[in-house]
């Protein structure tokens, strides 16, 4: 007997070690090879953060509970609920007072599964557990959470419930901030939260002395291309997607074009000046009588005298005399300028959404180059404005726009569009029109502000809408050595007694710039100083004090 019993338990162990070489014959012939995850990486946020460029943070990922109904918790034959629905739903709606009381229970009572809140705090979990309803579970998730509220939504976007982002640069970092090499550091935006969070504040205050019905603005660095504010309202929380109206996801800044009128004067007279149709400031256009074209009239908002020069032209905003500069200048010319600016193509930059332009197709006539010249006839989006400011005034250089923060040294080439000369003339005469022109309501005291205000009829049904307009104030700081481009635009702003009365730029927009420019100019280094400015020494006996739009 005792033979036999040491021979079973020689049997038993040689067939647990058979059993186990060809478990391991198995998994190393057959089964995938286990997932290696060093501490470091189970340290890792599930999503990268995402910051502004002095660190701040404006994406991040946190575990967090979630309040999940599963009526199946006590089994398949046995009820969801220990209580009735209605006393659930009553229970729940003490601890959520925002809780639609009839609406969860209705939701109970059907007995599907499913959310029935997402992102609870732990206390808020404690108490529903001590309820005693089991159907009533806490799963623990990742949430995406935006510590800056709706600020910059429209750059930042959001992540959906799919757990991919959506709209925004979490949509164009979607990858990098889920990949374990790289979600560990942050992305770094280009935007500075001090100098958005001023931005959107006082585009709201226009927007609302206005009673307009949207608002845009971007603030851009005119010798990187970096967007250091790009706000687009009425904006949306990120952080309540779920409650969020889709129309408010909408991007004005770079997907959605508009004609913004007299905003591109000054881009029509720089290339006029660049190919040398105008060299003489003094030189005088027929300004009292409508331009005759191709049975179309092109007539100024009221009479600035018999005859207006170049300086005159751009303080009272005269759409006869630029019409008259554009003509001379020539479509082939003119059009050959906006395709330099990017005027011709989705603005670009990294976000996802991006309008195309409306392009006048071929070869221009003379009324559409005329029409163009004073920025009718032509849509493109706010940024394409910006864009093509910031090579206007820092020496004729167009670079692309970018939401990614650049290092000192490596900013993108770009391309030459004006002489640095020409670009010289127009920093005069830019800050000419803030300084006596229609932009005065922009100047901010030791800023050295220079800009272009552009107020446009909205195109509808049947021809343009006297009733609606777009008003631009397109600027930037300081002009003796541009650092800047600010943009302000109002969609269909009214006359209220916060703007006299007016709806146009000169009284809604040109202000907006004019107060956020003091509040942004510190932050970013620049100080205000009255002891210098631009010298327009050589033109300003040619204009007197400007009225106009």
């Amino acid at each position: 007997m005792a033979k036999w019993r040491v021979l079973w338990v020689v049997a038993g162990f040689l067939l647990i070690a058979l059993t186990a070489v060809l478990r391991l014959a198995f998994l190393g012939l057959f089964a995938n090879a286990p997932t290696h995850q060093d501490m470091a990486s189970a340290l890792l946020p599930p999503r990268g953060d995402i910051v502004d460029r002095n660190g701040v943070p404006l994406a991040r990922a946190f575990p967090a509970y979630s309040l999940w109904y599963n009526p199946a918790a006590l089994g398949e034959g046995g009820p969801p609920l220990v209580r009735k629905p209605a006393e659930v739903a009553a229970a729940l709606a003490a601890v959520f007072p925002d809780l639609d009381a009839q609406t969860v229970a209705r939701r109970l009572a059907e007995g599907r599964p499913g959310y029935l809140r997402r992102r609870i705090l732990p206390e808020d979990a404690n108490r529903i557990h001590q309820l005693g309803e089991p159907a009533l579970e806490f799963p623990r998730e990742t949430e995406r959470f935006y510590p800056q509220g709706s600020m910059a939504a429209h750059v930042l976007g959001f992540v959906g419930a799919d757990g991919h982002g959506h709209i925004g640069m979490e949509q164009v970092y979607d990858q990098r901030l889920t990949d374990p090499a790289q979600r560990g550091a942050p992305a770094v935006l280009s935007i500075d939260a001090r100098v958005q969070g001023a931005l959107e504040d006082e585009l709201m205050k226009g927007m609302l002395e206005s009673n307009a019905i949207g608002a845009a603005g971007i603030i851009l660095d005119v010798d990187t291309g970096e967007v250091l504010a790009l706000a687009s309202l009425p904006a949306f929380n990120p952080n309540l997607i779920d409650r969020a109206g889709e129309g408010h996801i909408f991007n004005r800044v770079t997907n959605q074009v508009y004609e913004l009128g007299s905003t591109f004067k000054p881009i029509s007279v720089a290339a006029a000046i660049d190919a040398g149709v105008v060299t003489d400031m003094s030189r005088r256009y027929q300004s009292n009588r409508p331009l005759e074209i191709g049975g179309f009239a092109i007539r100024d908002s009221h009479s600035f005298g018999a005859s207006l020069n170049v300086p005159e032209s751009l303080v009272h905003s005269s759409n006869i005399v630029t019409a008259q500069i554009a003509d001379q200048l020539g479509g082939q010319r003119l059009n050959a300028t906006m395709r330099a600016l990017g005027m011709d193509q989705r603005p670009q930059i990294e976000l996802p959404a991006r309008g195309m332009p409306i392009w006048p197709k071929g070869n221009w006539s003379r009324i559409t180059t005329m029409t163009v010249s004073y920025g009718h006839g032509i849509a493109v989006t706010p940024l394409h404005l910006a864009s093509a400011y910031a090579a206007m005034v820092n020496g004729g250089i167009w670079r692309p726009a970018t939401l990614q923060k650049v290092e000192p040294g490596q900013a993108v080439p770009g391309r030459r569009v004006f002489k640095a000369s020409t670009s010289a003339r127009m920093r005069q005469l830019l800050r000419m029109i803030v300084d006596v022109g229609t932009g005065r309501k922009a100047d901010a005291p030791g800023f050295r502000v220079g800009g272009k205000t552009g107020s446009a009829e909205k195109p509808g049904v049947g021809g343009y809408r006297r009733s609606s307009l777009v008003a631009t104030f397109a600027a930037a700081f300081p002009m003796d050595r541009p650092r800047y481009v600010v943009i302000a635009m109002l969609d269909e702003p009214q006359g209220t007694a916060a703007t006299s009365g007016q709806r146009t730029a000169a009284w809604n927009t040109a202000p907006i710039v004019g107060r956020v420019v003091p509040r942004i100019g510190p932050l970013l280094g620049i100080m205000p100083d009255a002891s210098h400015d631009v010298d327009i020494s050589d033109i300003a006996p040619l204009v007197a004090r400007g009225d106009g739009e």
